[in-house]
């Protein structure tokens, strides 16, 4: 059963659903604004067209007023004021009038999905064109269209979004989330609005060990961009992380590893994954594709894994107008998504390595931590307190205790806080090699 949480996140989504975001331009300095009602000390950052970022060159800033198409007969179809997917991504201007033969050249349609309005991006090569439904497409009528885009490719910025979350320390755990596309609802809403609400939650924390990294960026380019100019900072202190798209359809979770797979983010994914939902699906570093690309190539390594609900790619509605906040994104989606990244947060947090404190078995009875009459059930209803003293060599993390008890480690948590009470825990810090092998 959804809570108020579900559907607050639901509502926020339905609040961006109609901006028309890309990889620059206002849809993305609009989206950013209102997450900033949300959650407080985002700073947004502008960086210019043509700045050098690693391998790439930061692109043009795209604006669009509106687009659409008058048919022979005289009705506007694939109209961009009434559907943000109907004009190609940074389609150049046009101002034309064509004949049918020549405007199916600039048409994009899903023959498979007839009632679809797919999504179709040209960044890096000037184009222009219209995404239309198969079902329409097919019943154009030869003649003489007009097509009309009002769009404006110009020296402008690239804009992102930074939040940082400060804890005990300063290693950190890097949540990354995308603001470049329009009206979708998995695909692009649900990572953005559930970061918002994970952020809003870290903040309402009265201590965090680790420093929170939260970034709302375009894909790839935006993550490229980020990279250069934090990349030295990142590879000292990130320990762990997510990559968060696709969070919000109720239909499976699903892990996709680091390039590494064995950091402390892969862990705590299939970890928590396994007790939240068994079957879940596992995804290998081949099936990658948003920008744990980026994270985990060659040379940067850092330690990013991905926990989603159905992964990009792997719906029908995927890239397209059926994407929507009604059939495919819903409340409770996008609280199971929420979930999933919040238990693994705060696995990350209570992850140590607890090291007893007394020689051999501590007498818990005394303390009033085991019971003082034995009887044939008094032994199993201590087991996992027994388990977790005897795995507590200060050798095994946390994480690694409740696997070996065959427990979600959040049933570890109070039993540590009991046995720290009585001083019979110490805990000591987290491991460089877990987080990096």
């Amino acid at each position: 059963m959804t809570s108020n949480l579900g559907v607050e996140i639901h509502n926020l989504a339905k609040q961006l659903w109609g901006i028309n975001r890309s990889i620059t331009g206002d849809g993305v300095r609009k989206t950013l604004s209102i997450l900033g009602e949300f959650v407080k000390d985002l700073v947004v950052f502008e960086v210019p067209s043509g700045t050098q970022v690693l391998d790439w060159v930061v692109p043009r800033e795209w604006s669009i007023v509106s687009g659409y198409i008058i048919t022979p007969s005289g009705r506007k179809i694939c109209d961009f004021n009434e559907n943000n997917l109907h004009v190609v991504g940074y389609s150049i201007p046009v101002d034309d009038s064509i004949s049918l033969a020549e405007l199916d050249k600039h048409l994009y349609s899903l023959p498979d999905q007839p009632d679809a309005i797919p999504y179709v991006t040209s960044y890096y090569a000037e184009r222009w064109g219209f995404c239309i439904s198969h079902k329409q497409r097919v019943l154009l009528e030869e003649g003489i269209y007009k097509v009309k885009i009002d769009s404006h490719l110009f020296n402008g910025h690239l804009t992102y979004g930074e939040l940082i979350i400060k804890g005990e320390t300063d290693k950190e755990v890097l949540i990354s989330t995308y603001v470049c596309h329009p009206s979708m609802a998995n695909n692009e809403l649900s990572g953005p609005v559930v970061v918002t609400y994970l952020a809003k939650w870290l903040q309402s924390l009265q201590s965090r060990k680790y420093t929170y990294r939260i970034i709302f960026i375009p894909e790839t380019i935006g993550s490229i961009t980020y990279l250069s100019k934090n990349i030295n900072q990142m590879q000292e202190k990130v320990i762990a992380g997510f990559n968060v798209s696709c969070v919000g359809d109720n239909r499976s979770y699903s892990y996709l590893p680091s390039r590494n797979g064995k950091t402390l983010s892969d862990k705590v994914a299939k970890h928590i994954l396994k007790w939240i939902d068994p079957d879940y699906v596992a995804y290998s570093w081949s099936d990658r594709g948003s920008d744990e690309r980026q994270y985990c190539a060659p040379g940067v390594d850092l330690p990013i894994a991905s926990i989603m609900r159905t992964k990009y790619g792997r719906y029908p509605e995927y890239h397209t107008s059926l994407d929507d906040l009604i059939n495919v994104v819903t409340p409770d989606g996008l609280e199971g998504g929420y979930e999933a990244l919040r238990l693994s947060i705060e696995a990350i947090e209570n992850n140590c390595y607890p090291r007893v404190t007394v020689l051999g078995e501590p007498q818990l009875g005394k303390r009033r931590l085991y019971p003082t009459i034995s009887t044939k059930n008094s032994a199993s209803e201590t087991r996992l307190l027994m388990n977790l003293i005897t795995w507590s060599d200060g050798n095994h993390s946390l994480l690694e205790i409740a696997e070996k008890c065959n427990v979600p480690i959040w049933e570890l948590y109070p039993l540590i806080n009991e046995l720290r009470t009585h001083d019979l825990l110490v805990l000591e810090g987290e491991r460089s090699e877990t987080s990096r092998e």
